[in-house]
């Protein structure tokens, strides 16, 4: 009896000259700025009854070997807009805090783990209801799944990168700034709609 034929991957990666040969993807979307105590609270209320968020952070760019430094920007996408999250704002982060450790929320990003170890230190929370689409796109053929691949991979769009390495510390972020924020998150809900909309396993 012959053997079957392994299963074909899910998801095959983009070269370089195919991934930069797509359009390239924005959100477009509303932006909220979260930037102090009270614009948390009116942000987390219009976050209520949202069981999808996409998800990211921020932090300053290191430069220096062994040198990290605290999440900047949480970056949170529901199906109603992007909330900026600006930590350094924050003198009372709990109520952000509540919904990062919220499991009846779904979370989705790329390399949440890491993301998650560094909230536990600057909010003093315990992220719960993280799912890494990084995992989920291995699981099913994709062997190097960074954001920019799932999403050139997924959505057929391609993510500039050229803000990535800048100042996110900084109280008056720029509108390239905010746009790129606003559509790492976007792109991160997008991508798991897709995948569900695949049948992948997740």
């Amino acid at each position: 009896m012959n053997a079957l034929p392994p299963p074909r991957p899910l998801l095959q990666a983009l070269e370089p000259d195919q991934l930069n040969a797509l359009p390239i993807g924005r959100y477009e979307g509303p932006v909220h700025l979260v930037r102090d105590d009270a614009e948390a609270r009116t942000a987390i209320a219009a976050l209520v009854g949202e069981t999808l968020l996409g998800f990211d952070t921020e932090s300053r760019p290191a430069f220096r070997k062994g040198e990290s430094h605290p999440v900047s920007l949480v970056q949170l996408a529901g199906a109603r807009g992007v909330w900026l999250f600006q930590l350094q704002g924050l003198a009372d982060p709990a109520p952000l805090a509540a919904l990062l450790s919220d499991a009846a929320v779904r979370k989705v990003g790329v390399a949440t783990a890491d993301d998650g170890r560094k909230l536990q230190e600057t909010l003093a929370c315990e992220p719960a209801g993280f799912l890494d689409l990084s995992a989920v796109a291995r699981r099913h053929g994709l062997r190097q799944p960074s954001l920019r691949q799932l999403a050139a991979v997924l959505l057929g769009i391609r993510i500039p990168k050229g803000t990535r390495l800048t100042n996110w510390a900084r109280r008056d972020l720029t509108p390239a700034q905010v746009a790129y924020a606003a559509t790492d998150a976007w792109i991160a809900r997008q991508v798991y709609l897709r995948f569900r909309e695949l049948g992948a396993n997740i």
